[in-house]
């Protein structure tokens, strides 16, 4: 348990332990220094990880703790790039500076976010409102028309129903004629030329002509157009009541699938159209670039240690021996 601690930094800023054991105060200080910067940007990152996969991403909670785990990995692998550079060029510095930056942005982007939530949840009903507006017309157009067919194709209906009654009132029955034929044979006699008389059978038919009254046909066509009409005007009173509560459904929708794009102009509107808040998210800008910037400006200020001449020592006996076994060769 001895060196908990350092070892613990060790593993974290990729220092090696077995080399530094050996190393004095001075070596040990600057890991411990290191391990405590890198710790505090890595509990941000793993915050900022956990929150939006939890409220953008709408992950579970094991979902949730993977993101901030993988933001804590990409923060530990960059700061180890200045960390473990003995000395750092001045073309990693500035490109340090400049992640540090963006990243400090994109931190208190979605910090403000959460932070302003309920500053954010009243300028989005203004916000919602006007899209709502620039598409309400257009869907309410559509619905008028399909109301406007549905209107149309009742009239014609009804007209329809109406010659039907009126066909019937005036003639509720009509005549059916029925015609039956039936054959039958019959004699006659008829002379030969020789003066006999024969008889001889022929076909008759007989025609019979019946008529009836019969219900009028067109009384067994009103129910199903009476079902007709029903079912067009169940449809538009579907369309009416749906072109009625269009805008708040509209809205009711667009709240529901306001995604972190939109969240994004909306706070953008906030900052706009208020000081004190654009004053507040400068702030947690620069608190998170001079976080993000911490373990740079403490490798800056540093002095090389016996820790990192140690390592170059150990890299030049290498060297040396390298490029004596190839003299050798």
């Amino acid at each position: 348990m001895k060196h908990l601690w350092i070892r613990f930094g060790c593993f974290l800023t990729g220092y090696n332990y077995n080399i530094l054991r050996n190393c004095s105060e001075a070596a040990f200080k600057s890991v411990k220094k290191y391990t405590a910067a890198m710790l505090i940007v890595c509990i941000l990152w793993f915050f900022i990880g956990f929150t939006f996969a939890h409220r953008y991403l709408a992950l579970g909670l094991p979902g949730c703790i993977l993101a901030g785990v993988l933001s804590t990995v990409v923060i530990v692998q960059v700061e180890k790039q200045i960390v473990l550079s003995i000395n750092p060029g001045r073309l990693l510095l500035i490109f340090r500076g400049c992640l540090a930056f963006m990243m400090s942005i994109l931190g208190a982007v979605i910090i403000d976010q959460i932070l302003f939530e309920k500053d954010i949840e009243i300028e989005k009903i203004s916000y919602i409102s006007e899209k709502v507006d620039k598409i309400l017309p257009s869907k309410t157009e559509e619905l008028r028309k399909q109301i406007a067919v549905l209107d149309t194709t009742i009239s014609k209906k009804e007209e329809e129903k109406e010659s039907y009654v009126d066909d019937i009132s005036k003639r509720p029955t009509t005549t059916a004629t029925t015609t039956t034929t039936a054959t039958r044979r019959e004699p006659v006699r008829s002379v030969t030329p020789s003066g006999k008389d024969t008889t001889i059978w022929r076909t008759v038919s007989d025609v019979t002509v019946g008529t009836t009254l019969i219900p009028n046909p067109k009384i067994a066509l009103i129910p199903s157009l009476d079902s007709t009409i029903r079912a067009l005007r169940q449809q538009k009173s579907q369309k009416e009541n749906e072109l009625l509560h269009m805008k708040p459904s509209l809205e009711k929708e667009m709240k529901a699938s306001t995604g972190f794009l939109d969240e994004l102009t909306i706070m953008a509107r906030m900052l706009s159209a208020s000081y004190v808040a654009l004053a507040f998210w400068l702030l947690w800008i620069l608190f998170f670039l001079f976080i993000e910037m911490l373990v740079l400006f403490s490798k800056m200020g540093d002095k090389s240690n016996d820790y990192e001449k140690t390592v170059m020592h150990h890299m030049n006996l290498q060297m040396r021996r390298l490029d004596a076994l190839g003299k050798g060769f």
